[in-house]
């Protein structure tokens, strides 16, 4: 029984996570910074480069109508978000 623990016990140490051993610099770099779509909304974006920002960093929540105008409170001609796409360097 002891030894069934001490090999168990060994094993467990001896299996790495994934991530172990990767430093920051091994993920790939992304130009648009990357948000938390659980914790950011279009209620707290203040202009329209944000709600752009949040729309690129995964909250895609913030074109529910489908029609290129992430949260059109802020954001009002798809051309507006266009240009900022390729300021930030997204392309949805």
């Amino acid at each position: 029984m002891k030894q069934s623990l001490v090999f168990l016990v060994l094993m467990a140490a001896s299996i790495a996570p994934a991530s172990a051993g990767r430093l920051k610099s091994d993920i790939p770099w992304s130009p648009v910074p990357r948000a938390e779509p659980a914790r950011l909304t279009c209620k707290q974006a203040g202009n329209c480069r944000e709600a752009v920002i949040l729309w690129c960093g995964g909250y895609y929540g913030a074109d529910r109508d489908h029609d290129g105008i992430p949260c059109e409170t802020v954001c009002s001609t798809r051309e507006e978000v266009e240009e900022i796409e390729q300021e930030i360097g997204c392309s949805l």
